[in-house]
């Protein structure tokens, strides 16, 4: 389990892809242990109206993994192709492909949602929700770093939120899913900071 300080834990929790390790066992333990530090983030109102549907079953893995297949397809086909793609880019398609050839292969899949359909609230009602959920989530990712796990955020299989909220069981018209996070033991732990813009160029003191 790796011992990170919390500046190591905030800027080494990476998206894991191609690293997430497909064959070691996942204790339920683990999972639970993220989701109770998750549920420690703030929430509107105090409210805490999420929960996480957490899929280690293959049944509902294949299910959720068809359908998120289907989307990846859709937006690979979509993309404008690249003559000469840059290295990072490269390496990112490669990544992405290998996360949607392998998701059902992942020992967890988790769905965080939140209580109410988004899409049909007001302004305030949308950033009450995602600012919740979202908080929540990240938090279980944080939590997953700290005892050696990997995490994706990704939303492709949104394009299908009913399809697999009928897969599952999730009620669609009371329920928004709001991600997906592949869930494993990774290859190594050797995670550095991504390469990021300096803070000086995008603070704007005290106005626009």
């Amino acid at each position: 389990m790796p011992d990170l300080t919390a500046d190591e834990l905030l800027s080494t929790t990476r998206a894991v892809r191609k690293r997430l390790d497909l064959e070691r066992p996942l204790p339920r333990a683990l999972l639970e242990e993220c989701v109770d530090l998750a549920l420690q983030a703030p929430s509107a109102g105090n409210a805490q109206t999420w929960s996480f549907v957490v899929l280690t079953d293959q049944p509902a893995k294949d299910a959720v993994a068809h359908w998120y297949r289907r989307s990846f397809e859709a937006f690979a086909a979509a993309a404008e192709p690249v003559a000469e793609p840059t290295p990072a880019a490269r390496r990112a398609a490669e990544s992405a492909q290998h996360l949607a050839d392998h998701l059902h292969e992942v020992p967890a899949l988790v769905i965080p949602c939140i209580a109410g359909r988004l899409d049909q609230a007001g302004p305030e009602g949308q950033a009450a929700g995602w600012g919740s959920i979202v908080q929540a989530a990240w938090s279980f990712c944080l939590a997953a770093r700290s005892r050696g796990l990997g995490t994706c955020w990704t939303t492709l299989h949104l394009t299908y939120e009913r399809e697999v909220a009928e897969a599952l069981g999730i009620p669609y018209a009371e329920v928004t899913q709001t991600c997906l996070l592949p869930v494993a033991h990774t290859i190594g732990s050797d995670f550095k900071p991504g390469p990021r813009r300096p803070a000086a160029d995008v603070i704007r003191w005290d106005r626009w």
